[in-house]
């Protein structure tokens, strides 16, 4: 069977697009990090590196409508199978690089900047998912290193929540546990965590 044969019964029996994973990574020197990488299951069980060889991947989890966004617009872009890049004389932006894989299917594209305004909103989604664990590092170091600046970590994190830039909040429950349940840190950041677990729980119900 052809490649287009085996797309068009993948089409046909409903399974492209349903299963498999979605990779993207993005290299741009000299900005921090200069590389990142993230593998998309369509559970939505997702793992973030900045380098292929990291042996502390940050795993997380996007809810169910999240991945149903990402997918349908990873189907609008045909599944990385067209050009993407734009041609444009513009600034190296970083070298974006998405692969979909799903059985027998393998299809990846790499660009520095596109005018595809699906190619845009999914690149969104995958840029809120690195702000969300950069978030979640920025505060994971602050709860360890500097307790005095706990709030404003927080405050980051509220920031981003109000801005809906702000993904799979369950990653950071034991982070607000912790500090909830710690009165070494300051009572008006042991307030703003017990409230953004709240927020972040009638979220979650609503999602259910």
């Amino acid at each position: 069977m052809t490649r287009t044969g085996l797309l068009t019964l993948l089409f046909a029996y409903g399974l492209l697009g349903q299963e498999g994973t979605i990779f993207y990574s993005k290299n741009f020197p000299k900005s921090k990090p200069e590389y990142m990488e993230i593998l998309l299951e369509s559970t939505g069980d997702a793992i973030y590196k900045e380098s292929a060889e990291d042996d502390q991947p940050v795993k997380f989890k996007l809810l169910p409508e999240e991945v149903k966004a990402v997918w349908e617009l990873a189907a609008k872009v045909n599944w990385f199978q067209r050009k993407l890049e734009s041609g444009l004389p513009v600034a190296r932006m970083g070298e974006k690089s998405y692969r979909y894989t799903n059985g027998p299917v393998k299809n990846e594209i790499s660009f520095n900047y596109t005018q595809d305004l699906d190619a845009q909103a999914l690149q969104d989604w995958f840029e809120k998912m690195v702000e969300t664990v950069n978030l979640y590092f920025d505060l994971e170091r602050t709860a360890k290193f500097e307790r005095l600046g706990v709030d404003r970590a927080l405050l980051h994190l509220e920031a981003a929540w109000d801005k809906k830039r702000l993904l799979c909040f369950e990653l950071y429950y034991p982070l607000l546990n912790r500090i909830i349940k710690n009165d070494s840190y300051l009572n008006m950041a042991r307030d703003r965590a017990a409230r953004m677990k709240a927020m972040f729980e009638e979220a979650r119900k609503k999602a259910e």
